[in-house]
């Protein structure tokens, strides 16, 4: 399935982007289209092969929206990632043909004037508006000779003044036929004009810019919040090579050659120490405030931050693989994947805008017909209602809450894939951990090796070694470790890697090579001791060679975390591993977790998570190796620790940067807050607008009031959607 970027050229109003996106979403030949407002990009997976792809997805935007160009989204043109777009600077959104769009521009200007934001031309009409709306409410309350004209003319400036691109924008609606926001201002204006409510016309065009670029900042300013991020991601690195020191593109070094990190530089690519020493600041991409060491041997991820050493290091991965990219692509990546509230939010906007559409006609027509008054009272009333029923507050503020809340996680360590996994993560309430390198510190050691009957220690520790040569298991490493001081272990062939059980080969004269658990030994027939309780054992041609014991310890703060996951509501909290009964026990009692399986397959941690499922419970399983990678995807949330496996960050729907547990009840607080504010914020808007609506229809509600409903509440949601920005420590 091919996956293809667009950036959507002057799209400004989130209506408009929810109606982009259930179009293009109707065609046969895409499987799934997500059109991420906060950064004007459309998403799309074909389902289909379509070499007019490009050409037919901009027929189906043309078909429901004007003035938006679809332009494939080149990354490679821009190595800091920005967007590729061009603002469209009008105060009404021309992208659109509903009837009632909730249109949210980004600038607020037009064209045809050749203004910007915060340009000179709309600072000073702002300035005046205000000068001139101030004279007029000060005249409206005063007692002088002829303080009505003072306030009247007052109140007409300031009208002009912040009103006069708002009216353009409403007459250009209007003759297309459309009854947008602008249009609906712009008729507000005028009929209060008309009616000689000339301070109620001056407080809806005065309110209206204040509110209107007041929203457009705080949207913008978390957008360029999350856009930061990318600045963890050097450009160029310094490359030791035969001519000399050379500063090339981060993009086109290659694995095995050596750089050189100056002090307080940013480390270009994941790489190993091989010269120097140094602190190393990993906020950025873990959210640890304390420096790491760095010297020979330590690994460094790609966004870190030097100290005051130089260090000299091997690359480990190519640009697009190390931990900044992965970082950047998954907090950026993650609009696609939409929280059950976005979702609520255009299901939402497709009911309610046609149902307040009618009602604003019944309130126009039907009182005047039955005799309650004349037509002019009723149309003023009912615009007064559409203008404060506008859903942007909602619109506009449940995506940015997401955007922002993920965006948030990250400076604590947490890579979320979308909105959905956060929504999940904060009602899970069974909890699964993998044991080596989730639990535990993931660097065992053996302490023991009891040799089998015709074996020595030595003879079986270094048939071990020479089976285990090419796995990842962090058993393996251990038993390599403690081989590495043995001489001459022997290269064998037919290397097998057995899932969940070990591995096998055979020497030159075809004997077979045994090394895992008690398991693997039952399955070949190979007896071993009764009551063993070694972690992993080794046979030779189908004999016992020895048996070898493993230590490994709990992570440090792994207690304290079980500890608070089960005061944040766990239901259930368990561990899922491979090992042996007694290493588990051991690890689960000494970490508080009293539920624990042992001995199992990758397709039994599976089984385990779809029982707890099929429980009604909603799940979330920690693991970091590849053998993890089945559970994770199965989970409701899977959460990979650290940057280190790729299959596992793949399947995951959710990557503890840090590989710190502690920080996950960190996430479940966070997303907990996430979605706190946005009940707020859903409830508060429909709580304001029902009342300012009820209170419009009869006649109690001033215009300024419905456009304190509209862009007011707005503002207020959008401002307290923003704050999740900023993690709580």
């Amino acid at each position: 399935m091919e996956k293809i970027k667009y950036t959507l050229e002057n799209l400004d109003c989130a209506g408009c982007a929810a109606k982009a996106e259930a179009a293009i979403n109707k065609a046969p030949w895409i499987e799934k289209a997500t059109v991420d407002f906060m950064n004007k990009r459309l998403t799309v997976h074909l389902s289909d092969i379509n070499p007019n792809a490009d050409e037919d997805i901009q027929k189906i935007v043309d078909s429901v929206l004007v003035g938006v160009n679809v332009v494939q989204y080149d990354e490679s043109a821009d190595s800091n990632n920005k967007r590729h777009e061009e603002h469209c600077h009008s105060e009404s959104c021309d992208c659109c043909d509903d009837d009632e769009c909730e249109h949210r521009h980004e600038h607020g200007h037009s064209h045809e004037h050749g203004e910007e934001e915060n340009s000179p031309a709309m600072i000073i009409t702002t300035i005046l508006a205000l000068i001139a709306g101030a004279v007029g409410i000060a005249a409206h309350f005063m007692a002088f000779p002829h303080h009505e004209i003072v306030s009247a003319v007052g109140d007409i400036c300031a009208i002009i003044f912040a009103g006069y691109d708002v009216m353009i924008s409403g007459v250009k609606s209007i003759l297309k036929k459309r009854l947008d926001e602008s249009a609906l201002m712009a008729i507000a204006m005028v009929a209060a004009a008309i009616l000689g409510e000339f301070f109620e016309g001056a407080m809806v065009a005065v309110l209206y810019r204040i509110g209107e670029w007041l929203e457009d900042k705080a949207v913008d300013n978390s957008r360029e919040s999350i856009e930061a991020l990318a600045e963890i991601r050097p450009d160029t690195a310094n490359v030791k090579r035969s001519t000399g020191m050379a500063v090339v593109r981060a993009e086109e070094v290659e694995i095995g050659e050596t750089i050189l990190i100056r002090p307080h530089e940013r480390v270009p690519l994941d790489c190993i120490v091989t010269e120097g020493s140094s602190d190393i600041d990993s906020s950025a991409l873990t959210g640890e405030s304390l420096p790491l060491s760095a010297e020979p041997g330590s690994e460094l991820l790609s966004g870190m931050m030097n100290g005051d050493g130089s260090l000299t290091a091997r690359v480990t991965n190519n640009y697009e693989n190390s931990a900044a990219a992965r970082i950047i692509s998954l907090v950026t990546e993650s609009a696609e994947n939409k929280g059950n509230a976005e979702k609520f939010v255009t299901r939402f906007a497709v009911v309610y805008t046609p149902i307040v559409v009618g009602l604003a006609f019944i309130i126009a027509i039907i009182p005047p017909l039955l005799g309650f008054g004349t037509f002019g009272e009723f149309i003023f009333r009912s615009l007064t209602f559409l203008v404060a029923s506008c859903p942007c507050a909602i619109v506009i503020s449940v995506p940015l809450a997401f955007f922002s809340s993920i965006g948030g996680a990250s400076k604590l360590g947490v890579l979320v894939k979308g909105g959905n996994f956060a929504e999940q993560l904060a009602k899970a309430r069974a909890i699964a951990f993998d044991k080596t390198g989730t639990v535990t510190e993931g660097k065992p050691k053996v302490h023991e090796v009891a040799s089998g009957e015709g074996f020595t220690a030595e003879e079986a520790a270094k048939l071990a070694a020479a089976a285990e040569i090419n796995s990842s298991h962090p058993y393996a490493q251990a038993i390599r470790e403690y081989a590495g001081a043995l001489e001459n272990i022997t290269q064998y062939k037919n290397y097998t890697e057995l899932a969940g059980h070990g591995v096998g080969c055979e020497d030159s004269q075809g004997k077979q090579i045994l090394c895992g658990g008690a398991k693997l030994m039952k399955k070949y027939g190979v007896a071993i001791p009764e009551g063993a309780k070694a972690q992993a054992y080794v046979s030779y041609d189908g004999r016992l060679a020895g048996s070898i014991f493993i230590s490994d310890s709990p992570k440090e703060g792994a207690a304290a975390t079980v500890a608070e996951l089960k005061a944040l509501g766990a239901d259930e909290v368990t561990m899922l591993t491979g090992d042996g009964f007694d290493s588990a026990k051991q690890v689960a009692e000494s970490v508080g977790i009293e539920s624990y399986r042992a001995e199992l397959l990758p397709e039994n941690k599976v089984e385990a998570i779809e029982e707890m499922k099929a429980k009604g419970l909603i799940t979330a399983f920690v693991g970091d190796g590849i053998n993890d990678a089945p559970v994770l995807a199965v989970a409701d949330v899977g959460i990979a620790m650290g940057l280190g496996s790729g299959a596992a960050i793949e399947a995951a729907d959710m990557v503890l940067s840090s590989n710190n547990l502690g920080t996950l009840p960190r996430a479940i607080r966070h997303f907990r807050r996430t979605m706190g504010i946005i009940k707020f914020n859903i409830a508060f808007s429909l709580l304001f607008k029902a009342a300012v609506l009820i209170a419009a229809a009869f006649g109690y509600a001033p215009m300024w009031a419905a456009v304190f409903a509209d862009v007011g509440v707005c503002l207020i949601c959008v401002a307290n959607a923003s704050r999740l920005i900023e993690p709580k420590k």
